[in-house]
Protein backbone atom coordinates (compact mmCIF):
# COMPACT_ATOMS: atom_id res chain seq x y z
CA UNK A 1 0.00 0.00 0.00
CA UNK A 2 1.36 3.59 -0.68
CA UNK A 3 1.76 5.66 2.33
CA UNK A 4 0.25 9.36 1.28
CA UNK A 5 2.13 12.60 1.74
CA UNK A 6 0.81 15.34 3.50
CA UNK A 7 1.07 18.80 1.65
CA UNK A 8 2.38 21.60 3.61
CA UNK A 9 1.80 24.48 2.82
CA UNK A 10 4.49 27.02 2.51
CA UNK A 11 3.66 30.96 2.65
CA UNK A 12 5.81 32.87 0.48
CA UNK A 13 6.86 36.09 1.95
CA UNK A 14 7.38 39.11 -0.17
CA UNK A 15 9.79 41.62 1.03
CA UNK A 16 10.26 45.19 -0.48
CA UNK A 17 13.67 45.69 -1.64
CA UNK A 18 16.60 47.83 0.23
CA UNK A 19 16.02 50.14 -2.84
CA UNK A 20 12.51 50.50 -2.30
CA UNK A 21 12.78 50.91 1.91
CA UNK A 22 15.34 53.51 1.25
CA UNK A 23 12.65 55.56 -0.92
CA UNK A 24 10.29 54.79 0.75
CA UNK A 25 11.95 56.34 4.11
CA UNK A 26 13.35 59.28 2.85
CA UNK A 27 10.04 60.48 1.64
CA UNK A 28 8.66 59.84 5.08
CA UNK A 29 11.63 61.55 6.32
CA UNK A 30 10.66 64.53 4.02
CA UNK A 31 7.28 64.88 5.07
CA UNK A 32 7.94 64.93 8.87
CA UNK A 33 10.53 67.38 8.23
CA UNK A 34 8.09 69.66 6.50
CA UNK A 35 5.57 69.17 8.75
CA UNK A 36 7.66 70.15 11.53
CA UNK A 37 8.77 73.45 9.24
CA UNK A 38 12.57 71.92 8.67
CA UNK A 39 12.20 71.70 5.18
CA UNK A 40 10.58 74.04 2.71
CA UNK A 41 12.01 72.63 -0.71
CA UNK A 42 9.44 69.95 -0.41
CA UNK A 43 6.79 69.67 -3.66
CA UNK A 44 3.21 69.80 -1.77
CA UNK A 45 -0.14 68.87 -2.97
CA UNK A 46 -3.13 68.90 -0.79
CA UNK A 47 -6.44 67.85 -1.64
CA UNK A 48 -9.68 69.05 0.29
CA UNK A 49 -11.69 65.21 0.47
CA UNK A 50 -15.57 65.89 -0.36
CA UNK A 51 -17.67 66.43 1.79
CA UNK A 52 -20.44 62.76 2.64
CA UNK A 53 -23.69 63.32 1.18
CA UNK A 54 -26.39 64.72 3.49
CA UNK A 55 -29.26 62.32 4.28
CA UNK A 56 -32.14 62.23 2.60
CA UNK A 57 -35.59 61.53 4.43
CA UNK A 58 -38.29 59.11 2.50
CA UNK A 59 -40.25 61.91 1.61
CA UNK A 60 -37.43 63.71 0.04
CA UNK A 61 -36.49 60.70 -2.16
CA UNK A 62 -40.64 59.95 -2.91
CA UNK A 63 -40.11 63.86 -3.96
CA UNK A 64 -37.14 64.01 -6.17
CA UNK A 65 -39.21 60.64 -8.00
CA UNK A 66 -41.86 62.45 -8.16
CA UNK A 67 -40.87 65.69 -9.57
CA UNK A 68 -39.08 63.77 -12.36
CA UNK A 69 -42.22 61.77 -13.18
CA UNK A 70 -41.01 58.77 -12.43
CA UNK A 71 -42.37 55.42 -10.92
CA UNK A 72 -40.73 53.57 -8.79
CA UNK A 73 -39.66 51.02 -11.20
CA UNK A 74 -38.54 53.43 -13.42
CA UNK A 75 -36.75 55.83 -10.81
CA UNK A 76 -34.51 52.25 -9.73
CA UNK A 77 -33.60 51.61 -13.87
CA UNK A 78 -31.65 55.02 -13.70
CA UNK A 79 -29.33 54.11 -10.82
CA UNK A 80 -29.62 50.10 -11.82
CA UNK A 81 -30.95 49.09 -7.98
CA UNK A 82 -33.65 47.62 -7.45
CA UNK A 83 -37.43 48.47 -7.29
CA UNK A 84 -37.52 47.11 -3.84
CA UNK A 85 -35.04 48.64 -2.68
CA UNK A 86 -36.68 52.51 -4.09
CA UNK A 87 -39.57 51.33 -2.06
CA UNK A 88 -37.78 50.93 1.22
CA UNK A 89 -36.38 53.84 1.08
CA UNK A 90 -39.53 56.07 0.68
CA UNK A 91 -41.04 53.78 3.54
CA UNK A 92 -38.15 54.56 5.43
CA UNK A 93 -37.69 51.11 6.36
CA UNK A 94 -34.08 51.24 4.57
CA UNK A 95 -31.04 53.99 4.48
CA UNK A 96 -29.79 54.69 1.31
CA UNK A 97 -25.89 54.56 1.62
CA UNK A 98 -23.55 57.33 1.04
CA UNK A 99 -22.86 56.06 -3.18
CA UNK A 100 -27.01 55.77 -3.50
CA UNK A 101 -27.53 59.61 -1.62
CA UNK A 102 -25.08 61.22 -4.40
CA UNK A 103 -26.56 59.58 -6.76
CA UNK A 104 -30.19 61.08 -5.04
CA UNK A 105 -28.47 64.28 -4.93
CA UNK A 106 -27.49 63.94 -8.75
CA UNK A 107 -31.23 63.06 -9.48
CA UNK A 108 -32.53 66.01 -7.23
CA UNK A 109 -30.31 68.52 -9.41
CA UNK A 110 -31.45 67.15 -12.77
CA UNK A 111 -35.12 67.64 -11.15
CA UNK A 112 -34.36 71.25 -10.73
CA UNK A 113 -33.16 71.91 -13.68
CA UNK A 114 -36.20 70.28 -15.57
CA UNK A 115 -38.72 72.51 -13.41
CA UNK A 116 -36.92 75.27 -14.75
Amino acid sequence: MKARTRKVQTTKTNYMSDEAFADLKEAMEGALAFERGERRDVKVTRIQAPRPPKAMSPEDIARIRQKLNCSQVVFAMMPNISPKTVQAWEQGSREPGDAALKLLSVAKKLEVLLEA
